[in-house]
């Protein structure tokens, strides 16, 4: 890489960051070009010759977000940890997830965006699916699932989890003590409400 396209890259994650840094503090409609413009202190027309327009500049900003999401996931399932271990930390990445940038903008961005859309389904069916069957079927080989509960069933729970997580988020930071709720929801994932057997 000359300096010429290291100099651009350098620009271009300049925006993206300062861009990153509105979405989490603002609705993605009230953002304008010109905003981002100042804060990243370049010229709009920068912004426009890197990106085109600002819904393609939200894409990819939100597609690099997922991206690195998905890559700390994936190191993280495949190091060695114990299935419990596995759980607590999808629960607690979305926890951070959620207060880097909250899932009503990310929700509110697919909604206007079938690219981002079906990007999104592909990396969930590409990759996130393949790592939890295989997180499962590692939990079943060390018996810390039973064998009476199949893949599909892990499966639903899980999703089951993820539909109301949101919800969950808003019970958690009402009930004064967020890390205490969810690891109580951890605990529930594994026991139910009778504790462990």
């Amino acid at each position: 890489m000359n300096g010429f396209e290291r100099r651009a890259n350098q620009i271009k994650e300049k925006i993206k960051k300062t861009t990153l840094g509105m979405l989490q503090a603002s609705d993605p409609k009230r953002i304008r070009i010109a905003d981002i413009s100042k804060l990243a202190n370049v010229s709009q027309v920068t912004i426009y010759n890197y990106f085109g327009s600002k819904e393609a500049l939200l894409r990819e900003v939100i597609k690099d977000y997922l991206d690195k999401g998905t890559a700390d996931f994936e190191a993280y399932m495949k190091a060695g940890h114990s299935l419990k271990e596995k759980i607590a930390y999808i629960i607690f990445l979305e926890k951070e997830a959620y207060r880097e940038l909250p899932l009503g903008v990310i929700k509110e961005l697919i909604s206007e965006d079938h690219e981002l859309t079906a990007y999104i389904e592909e990396q969930y069916k590409n990759k996130a699916i393949p790592l939890t069957i295989q997180m499962i079927k590692e939990g079943k080989e060390s018996g810390e699932i039973s064998e009476d509960v199949s893949i599909e069933n892990v499966l639903v729970f899980i999703q089951l989890y993820m539909n109301q997580y949101e919800t969950l988020l808003d019970m958690a930071q009402k009930s004064g003590d967020l890390d205490k709720f969810l690891e109580g929801m951890v605990h529930m994932f594994f026991y139910g409400v009778c504790g462990k057997g």
